[in-house]
């Protein structure tokens, strides 16, 4: 009789995502890195399809002799790609991580989700599921949804992450219900709505109880990276002239034509509802911090334990300043304790309601004298932008994060830091070809040195060649260092991509 997702999922045993230090645990992990999210916001990241291959970075369990990996791709991965994340791990030969690995696509460039894919080719799905021994097997995603928990059902193998039925605690409205909960500070808001009537009035209620707001933002439900929000200025409405059905009018008429990324928001506010914050200004500086997490199964009757595993600094862009663009590691010193403290306090009790692996809690800091306002704003309930630059330090350095201070210790103490990005965007990288890159960093000295603690590791080599677009993690001993090292890959990039754009172009002539 086949097992239902809950009843896989209590096969669990609390060692098998702990394959990051010592010695693993004799495993073998399905990787799905299945962007099951929606598709229309999904649209608007540029080269969205390849970012499945961020997860590769998941590949550092193979440093452990008892893990096996079974990793799946929408179309076939570059042995280039893959192995420029093997040959980062340390003390592990490449070839012996390759006779662990065994890679699956489903030669399907669509759009769709990868899981999608697999469910409706039933011979792949039976070639993966003997790739997995019964009982000692688990399935690791990007993100849970409906798709994966079906997968989990079909190939009867538990996965590693949180149950699509907790859904909510991961939504707009979820994480304002966790952070009332665990008394974290978060901005003042409204419930959830699913009309421009309702939005209407949520604003107004908002203003009326703190009438010096001079914006707020409207944030859709399931929306992420900042692709579902959009920024509402009142000032300019004047809403202390007016009474409160016109004040209501006004306010709904600006709604109409609120410049949300995606244009379809009023679709998706009927289906998945919508609230609105208040919009957190002033101060002398203000930042973007994260904290991320782990919440490991207990098994044998043990509670789930909650491990914190990194904070950064998110580095924000795009139209709307809320599009994340890439992050530094690690958060600010002077607020980082308070932040670890309060992500500590959300995964414990996300853990309560059943929550499984990778958690992350985004944040606003504002500096208000000598004093850092910090303000929750956001849970998040799967791997994110902060994920893989996190998982390339621990896969080439064999370090980890302290939990008193928060920085990540080399072996020999050296506290690292790095800045990353998925979004080093320019046209002159446009044309160029993994292979090329690789000739770049080599010849420039870029690449990451493990004697001197510094350098560049990349990613997303498969967003190159098309759109110009890369990713890179750029390590070093102290935070300017890595900032210098950002400054230095980057400049010797363009360079050396417009300089070959030249020669191209002169052998022609």
């Amino acid at each position: 009789m086949a097992l239902s997702f809950r009843q896989l999922q209590a096969q669990l045993q609390p060692s098998w995502g702990r394959a990051t230090g010592g010695h693993g645990p004799e495993v073998d992990v399905l990787v799905v890195p299945s962007l099951s999210m929606d598709q229309r916001q999904m649209g608007l990241v540029t080269g969205a399809h390849h970012y499945e291959e961020r997860q590769l970075f998941s590949l550092i369990g193979l440093r452990h002799p008892g893990v096996r990996m079974v990793y799946a791709s929408s179309k076939p991965l570059a042995d280039l790609v893959v192995d420029a994340v093997l040959e980062l791990l340390p003390g592990v030969p490449t070839s012996h991580a390759r006779r662990r690995l065994h890679l699956v696509d489903t030669d399907d460039a669509s759009c769709r989700p990868l899981t999608a894919k697999l469910l409706e080719r039933p011979a792949l799905l039976q070639r993966i599921a003997e790739l997995l021994r019964p009982g000692r097997s688990f399935i690791s995603c990007f993100v849970v949804s409906d798709l994966e928990r079906q997968l989990s059902e079909r190939l009867q193998v538990p996965l590693l992450g949180t149950d699509p039925a907790l859904a909510h605690w991961g939504s707009k409205a979820g994480s304002r219900e966790l952070f009332a909960r665990c008394g974290v500070p978060h901005p003042p808001g409204s419930g959830l709505v699913h009309d421009l009537d309702a939005l209407a009035d949520a604003t107004a209620e908002l203003w009326e109880a703190h009438p010096h707001l001079g914006r707020c933002v409207v944030k859709l439900n399931e929306g992420f990276s900042g692709e579902g929000n959009a920024a509402l200025p009142l000032e300019p409405l004047n809403l202390a002239e007016l009474g409160p059905r016109e004040r209501r009018r006004r306010l709904r008429s600006s709604l109409e034509r609120l410049p949300m990324p995606t244009d379809t928001w009023l679709t998706q506010l009927a289906e998945q509802g919508a609230l609105v914050e208040a919009w957190l200004d002033g101060g002398e500086a203000i930042r973007s911090p994260s904290v991320q997490g782990m919440i490991h199964p207990g098994g044998g009757g043990r509670p789930a334990e909650v491990e914190v595993l990194s904070s950064h600094e998110q580095v924000l862009g795009g139209g709307n300043g809320q599009t994340y663009l890439g992050c530094q590691f690690p958060a600010t010193a002077a607020y980082r304790s308070e932040l670890l403290r309060h992500g500590l306090a959300v995964g414990q009790a996300l853990a309560a309601e059943g929550a499984l692996e990778r958690y992350a809690v985004d944040f606003i800091a504002r500096r208000i004298g000598e004093h850092w306002d910090l303000q929750a704003i956001e849970v998040n309930l799967r791997q994110g932008g902060t994920t893989h630059p996190y998982m390339a330090l621990q896969a080439i350095t064999s370090g980890r994060m302290q939990a008193g201070d928060g920085l990540f210790r080399s072996p020999a103490g050296t506290p690292l830091y790095y800045r990353a990005t998925d979004n080093l965007c320019d046209p002159r990288l446009r044309g160029l070809l993994p292979i090329d890159l690789i000739d770049i960093v080599a010849e420039a000295g870029l690449h990451y040195d493990p004697a001197q603690l510094r350098g560049s590791v990349f990613h997303l080599l498969g967003c190159l060649s098309e759109f110009g677009k890369l990713g890179m993690t750029c390590i070093g001993r102290s935070a300017e260092e890595a900032d210098a090292v950002y400054a230095a890959t980057e400049a010797q990039l363009l360079r050396a991509a417009a300089g070959r754009g030249r020669t191209a172009h002169d052998q022609r002539r």
